[in-house]
């Protein structure tokens, strides 16, 4: 049976270049990066070097990198470090109601232990009102946390705006960009982002290692405490091989970014023009304009979504009915909830993102199956048979 991978924004496989180079830390070159002789200098040496091929990747200071165990730490140090730091100054965080779960969820925990949490609606486009935004500015606001790019609708977030009223306010800005990182450019240079998440494994790079970034003058809390690595702001003996990894996987995301952008929106326009085009009653949820290049988030109505993500993986075709962090639940979207679509239609949604290693005859394959499915689906469904199908 043909495999075809359509969920790259729920991970990556790990490339071949990044494998390679990650292999002989765990057997051969194994130092504690914090001994003093040469096994462990030379350890040392390969994080300096993965540090500012993140940083590179992002338009940073090596300096201004610190390696975590992925995106959802990276979003909780943000949060609790910022939170801690600022504490005598307010109580009070701006988000968005579309955050990653790695962002509400520490917002909720925030909120029982004193802090009080504002979550911004969004347009029908799946975008933040800079407006609304600078409204909900109090004196007591510490922290605006808005993520760069949308893992479910793939919107991309007005951050320059964002980090402008932040910066005109005196506010700590953190953005999750681990959807962003390597799929739109991000040039922190130009930025007013304070604080920035990342993930390696959504970059072709491997599981359980990630960053944050942390503006040069941006005091935040320590959210690990131990020894004295990464520059004395994270403890922990470093996932060596890991970070090796994510610095070539972020050497590559800058080598290929261009060829990549254009791979995965040509796929991604002639999946959406055909399902559109071919099978009734479906609609692109949010923009195309401003989007994640591999992102197709659809809506098919009178089937269920789960239904059709079932059948799909019994020909082999791997996607998603939300976010992967939370595909496990019954629950209703919250982002496309918060896009204002009815539940049931909700229920009706796929979510397909096309990567690297993604075919156009994969996506050919992938749209024979889907027309076949959700047509079969639809005959007996009641809903469908009411509406006349």
């Amino acid at each position: 049976m043909r495999q075809v991978y359509l969920d790259y924004s729920a991970t990556t496989p790990v490339k071949k270049e990044v494998l390679d180079v990650m292999l002989p830390y765990f057997s051969e070159k194994y130092g504690n990066p914090s001994s003093l002789y040469t096994l462990g200098q030379e350890s040392k040496d390969a994080i300096t070097k993965a540090r500012g091929q993140v940083a590179s990747l992002i338009n940073a200071d090596p300096a201004e990198v610190f390696f975590t165990a992925g995106g959802t730490e990276s979003d909780n140090w943000a949060l609790f470090g910022a939170v801690d730091a600022l504490k005598k100054k307010g109580n009070h965080i701006i988000t968005t109601k579309i955050e990653h779960h790695a962002i509400l969820h520490s917002c909720e925990f925030l909120e029982k232990h004193g802090c009080d949490v504002t979550y911004l609606d969004i347009d029908c486009e799946g975008r933040v009102n800079v407006e609304d935004l600078e409204a909900a500015i109090t004196d007591k606001t510490i922290l605006i946390s808005v993520m760069f790019l949308n893992n479910e609708i793939g919107t991309v977030q007005p951050i320059k705006e964002i980090g402008e009223i932040a910066k005109k306010h005196g506010i700590l800005f953190h953005t999750d960009g681990v959807q962003a990182l390597g799929n739109i450019p991000i040039d922190l240079k130009s930025l007013n982002v304070d604080l920035l998440s990342m993930s390696s494994h959504k970059i072709y790079g491997p599981k359980g290692v990630g960053a944050l970034y942390v503006k040069k003058g941006v005091k935040i809390s320590n959210y690990i405490h131990g020894g004295a690595q990464e520059i004395k702001r994270r403890a922990g003996t470093e996932n060596l091989p890991g970070i090796v990894g994510f610095g070539k996987a972020a050497e590559l995301a800058k080598e290929n970014f261009d060829s990549h952008v254009k791979h995965c929106s040509d796929l991604r326009n002639y999946f959406v023009d055909k399902v559109l085009n071919n099978i009734p009653n479906t609609y692109l949820n949010a923009t195309m304009d401003g989007r994640h290049p591999g992102n197709a988030n659809i809506t098919f109505e009178f089937v269920e979504g789960e239904a059709m993500l079932l059948s799909l993986d019994m020909q082999g075709i791997s996607v998603s009915t939300g976010s992967a962090c939370s595909s496990a639940s019954l629950v209703p979207s919250h982002v496309l909830t918060a896009l204002g679509i009815p539940v049931e239609k909700i229920h009706g949604t796929l979510r397909f993102t096309f990567g690297d290693f993604t075919t156009k005859e994969d996506v050919d394959y992938t749209l024979e199956a889907l027309t076949n499915i959700v047509n079969k689906l639809r005959q007996i469904s009641p809903v469908s048979s009411e509406k006349g199908w």
